[in-house]
């Protein structure tokens, strides 16, 4: 048996391993795939007060702490039962918009772009954001960085800092948006959705133009039939700040649609021993194993899962772009994994739609921007949209507000098990008779590049999950088990 190692595995944030063990006739056996860090927020919150936590868990992640910010403020509001005031609500969307928008940028250019800008079989040296640049032009590259650094302005002015906000408070926010603010936001605002049009034609000319990506996004290799999920507001649309969760089964039929306080009754979480990520399921499912189908328990997120869930965009160029890829796919529903990259696209102009909507609200510039109406804490739970997925925030606390009790269902960890999943299915698709190549592996990688995931905000807290260590011959036969329980 021949073992091809993939360590560490490349462009995403965090750290993890791809295995893949080959018979004797060079075909994939089985394929592995690994998160050895350890971080332990979960834990060590324990015992500080509930209102540090908007601080605390946004160095979760210095790829996504805004969402991170923005759950746990959300928590906090459910925490002290207490409303945001107008305002607060839209300076909140409007950095979380703000963000989304840059952030699906950065996996755009930087991260999943070069699997198709430069080429999924290009030179490793290429499959990076300068042979994107060198396919696109420095002009052009000198526009995306220009672009993200004007979007970022907007978080800056409102949370205080573009990484690691510090704006979120229980009922509201710190800092009130004037009208010189307003009419900078609105500046950058509608920049923001030319530059949305700009991406999304590169897309339409490098990705879509290309028979060959077409074949891959709708083949077999990266096709799953999981269950979906996603946030909504009331018309059933797409939201990303606020709203009820809704999940579909892989043909489009409603599961369930659940109130953030209720997420426990819906979703379960296992444990395996071999790796520090846990795996959440649908309950009514129950966890049928690293299966697809209609009757897994397995659900996934991010953006195509939200789109999937959805009866559309509420903004007009989005829901344009919505209908072409639903056209294109064949269907209102899809479970082609490489599809996420057009809907993260797609949610760049309704992010960016959605920041000139907000940048033009009233309320945006009220006086009030905090509601201190609190009620004795114990239990809160925050649920928003992060870029890679349905991000959840729970805490418990005693009668002083003191952390008795927290969990966190980060959108990576929701994808964890089709991620392993997907993994295994493409290397077995891909790679047969023993030919494997650099090529072929970044194929491999492409599965989970496509969901974008934050290893850092994923693993399990500290104390919680077993570990078991595996020495394996060359032969594939187990020499050696050490077990931490």
């Amino acid at each position: 048996m021949r073992t091809i190692v993939i360590d560490p595995i490349t462009r995403l944030e965090g750290h993890g391993k791809i295995s893949i063990f080959l018979n004797d006739a060079g075909n994939v056996e089985k394929a592995l795939f690994q998160v050895p860090e350890l971080r332990g927020f979960e834990a060590f919150t324990l015992g500080r007060p509930a209102v540090d936590m908007p601080q605390i868990t946004s160095r979760i992640c210095g790829v996504c702490p805004t969402t991170h910010h923005m759950a746990s403020t959300k928590a906090l509001d459910d925490l002290y039962g207490v409303e945001p005031t107008p305002a607060a609500k839209a300076i909140r969307e409007l950095v979380n918009s703000a963000f989304i928008c840059e952030d699906h940028t950065l996996h755009f250019y930087i991260l999943a772009g070069a699997d198709f800008v430069v080429g999924p079989d290009a030179p490793a040296a290429l499959r990076n954001i300068l042979g994107v640049i060198s396919k696109v032009g420095a002009e052009n590259g000198a526009y995306v960085i220009e672009m993200r650094k004007k979007i970022r302005k907007i978080i800056e002015m409102c949370a205080g800092k573009p990484v690691h906000p510090v704006f979120g408070l229980p009922g509201g926010v710190s800092k009130r948006v004037t009208e010189e603010m307003r009419k900078e936001f609105q500046q950058i605002s509608k920049e923001a959705v030319e530059f949305a049009k700009f991406t999304l034609k590169i897309f339409h000319d490098a990705v879509l133009g290309n028979k060959d990506y077409v074949s891959l996004i709708t083949g077999d290799v990266y096709y799953h039939e999981t269950n979906h999920m996603g946030m909504i507001d009331a018309n059933g649309k797409v939201n990303l700040y606020d709203g009820n969760v809704r999940v579909v089964d892989p043909t489009g039929q409603e599961v369930v649609t659940y109130a953030p306080r209720d997420y426990h009754k819906i979703i379960g979480e296992h444990v395996e021993d071999w790796t520090y990520i846990k795996f959440p399921f649908l309950r009514e499912k129950g966890w049928q194993g690293f299966v697809d189908g209609k009757d897994s328990g397995v659900y996934r997120v991010a953006p195509l899962a939200r789109l999937n869930v959805s009866t559309g965009m509420a903004t007009p160029r989005a829901q344009a772009e919505y209908e072409k890829m639903y056209a294109t796919l064949g269907g209102q529903v899809s479970n082609h994994t490489l599809a996420n990259h057009w809907a993260r696209l797609i949610e760049l102009m309704y992010c960016a739609e959605r920041m000139v909507e907000l940048s033009d609200a009233p309320e945006l510039t009220f006086d009030e921007t905090r509601n201190m109406n609190f009620q004795t804490p114990a239990e809160g739970v925050g649920i928003v949209e992060a870029p890679r997925g349905t991000l959840i925030h729970h805490y418990q606390t005693d009668e002083k507000g003191m952390m008795t009790g927290c969990n966190l269902i980060v959108a990576t960890v929701s994808n964890a098990a089709i991620i392993c999943m997907g993994i295994e299915k493409a290397a077995k698709k891909l790679i047969r008779d023993g030919n494997v190549d650099d090529g072929l592996l970044n194929m491999v990688e492409m599965t989970f590049r496509s969901y974008d995931p934050c290893l850092s905000c994923a693993t399990h807290a500290l104390g919680q999950t077993p570990l078991k260590v595996e020495f394996v011959e060359p032969s594939g036969e187990i020499r050696h088990i050490v077990t931490r329980r």
